[in-house]
């Protein structure tokens, strides 16, 4: 790391008065550090370097760091990165501060990591450093036969990134997302001041931190909703050729309340897509055959993956539980298949692709992700306009395409994140990875394609991990929100240090 010494790289838009700050020996301004720390997953957006990036060792080094900022008549931006798996630069900091979350947990002292408590009004929860990983967290809590209840579908995101999204996967229909489960956090705001919020105190920070795209402040502590861990999942996927009878099954099991399912997805298989994706491999060789002679005939299949969980206490019980759940579902007989796994090599199943992807060179590639929740009445439209007809005009190996309902039960309005009007509505994942650029950009154009179309009829779509190059983008993405949204930036973040990256008010 480069220190006061070597500031002959450092962009002028930082004073130099920064290097005589107590962080200034956590500083650097080595170009290749910078290029490194300036990447993320989706590989899209390049060469959008900070002047600097802060390692920091501890919370108040990130406070000095905003304070500094925000006493200057000419602020300079500061974001905060946590795994990098953004896709489009959102956690960029143009001749700003880039700030390594990580470090906290190397350095790991005054920060919490991952400790569990019991409380008579709460339950049981963890209070968790925003830097953590969520399967140190899953790792951590089921030292106490314990875990959280919302999951995203890879485990090696940070806390602090997926909360200020909205942090989903298929357990959401019943738990909600993971916003949907913090009981308080920790939070540094765009003045640099260290605030503790909740649903009662400091609620207007609570409610905007929340899927609120790093905005309004840094989360460097969240606690977390726990339950009692199960041991063990049975996972089932089935098949499907008729999308409105695919549909119509996965709407039935989410809104079964009473000893229903644990987490319910849906995807696409289509004759140029892996069986086994990178999300988790399934089917056996002889599985395989049957299913790719069926597809010879159907130009696209439809997978419903459900899972329930269980222990010692349900062992018994859950083959007859699992019985009952399925009688009267319409998918084709004899394409059901199932699994029983440990409850940790279920949710942590997309590390095993990844690694197999990384062995092959294919991890680290241009990732033009398109992520979103579309409404109930218009999913039909949308699967005959979209999967029938442009994915399948495009003839091109996407990855996986995700498609399954949830409801709007479990979240709660007052936070920053969107979602459709409608009681009942689909999230649609476009998980595209591309060989190289001009592979990205045939995905990329196909994006576009799919979202002048929902824009032109009028579906009501809501983009998840949302990227917009306009204001008035932006406005019409947070519609009836976007003024209490705009109010809580003057509140929290009245400079606009932070996230600029997301390109909402910069």
């Amino acid at each position: 790391m480069s220190n006061f010494g070597q500031v002959k790289t450092l962009n002028p838009s930082i004073p130099q008065e920064i290097f005589s700050l107590n962080i200034s020996s956590r500083l650097s301004t080595n170009l290749d550090e910078i290029k490194e720390s300036s990447k993320d997953f989706g590989k899209i957006i390049q060469n959008i370097l900070p002047a600097a990036v802060l390692y920091p060792s501890c919370v108040n080094d990130i406070i000095d760091l905003i304070q500094f900022s925000y006493d200057l008549s000419v602020p300079f931006h500061v974001a905060a990165k946590g795994h990098g798996h953004s896709i489009r630069g959102q956690a960029m900091a143009k001749n700003g501060v880039l700030v390594e979350m990580n470090s906290l947990n190397n350095n790991n002292n005054e920060n919490c990591g991952v400790r569990v408590s019991w409380d008579s009004d709460l339950g049981f929860y963890a209070d968790v450093g925003g830097e953590q990983l969520w399967i140190d967290v899953l790792h951590n809590t089921l030292e106490y036969g314990l875990a959280p209840v919302s999951w995203t579908d890879y485990l090696y995101l940070t806390v602090g990134g997926t909360l200020s999204n909205a942090g989903i996967s298929g357990q959401i229909f019943r738990y909600g997302p993971q916003i949907s489960n913090v009981h308080e956090m920790d939070v540094i705001t765009g003045k640099g001041d260290l605030m503790t919020c909740s649903k009662d105190v400091n609620s207007e920070l609570f409610f905007g931190v929340l899927g609120g795209l790093g905005q309004f402040g840094i989360i460097t502590r969240a606690r977390i909703v726990l339950d009692r861990a199960p041991t063990r999942v049975k996972w089932v996927r089935m098949l499907y050729d008729d999308f409105s009878k695919f549909t119509k099954d996965q709407e039935h099991l989410i809104s079964i309340h009473n000893n229903g399912l644990d987490y319910v997805e849906g995807s696409l298989i289509m004759e140029q897509s892996s069986l086994n994706n990178w999300r988790s491999s399934f089917y056996s060789p002889s599985n395989q055959t049957k299913i790719i002679s069926l597809l010879s005939q159907n130009k696209i299949m439809y997978c419903l993956e459900m899972v329930k969980y269980y222990d010692d206490h349900t062992a018994n019980t859950i083959d007859e539980e699992l019985k009952k759940l399925v009688q009267g579902l319409n998918y084709l007989g004899g394409f059901m298949y199932k699994k029983d796994v440990t409850f940790v090599e279920f949710l942590n199943r997309v590390r095993k692709g990844q690694i197999e992807l990384e062995l092959k060179g294919m991890w680290d590639v241009p990732h033009p992700w398109l992520n979103l929740f579309v409404p109930k009445s218009n999913i039909m439209q949308f699967n005959a306009a979209v999967f029938e007809d442009i994915i399948l005009r495009q003839n091109k190996p996407t990855g996986t395409i995700l498609v399954y309902p949830t409801t709007r039960e479990r979240w709660d309005d007052r936070m920053s994140a969107i979602i459709p009007e409608e009681d009942i509505f689909y999230i649609v994942g476009f998980l595209h990875s591309s060989s190289g650029n001009n592979e990205c950009k045939i995905l990329d154009d196909q994006n576009k394609e799919i979202l002048n179309y929902c824009d032109k009829v009028g579906l009501n779509i809501k983009q998840y991990l949302p990227h917009y190059n306009t204001k008035e983008d932006w406005i019409k993405h947070f519609g009836k929100k976007w003024h209490i949204f705009q109010q809580r930036k003057i509140q929290f973040d009245p400079k606009k240090i932070l996230s600029p990256g997301q390109n909402i008010f910069n």
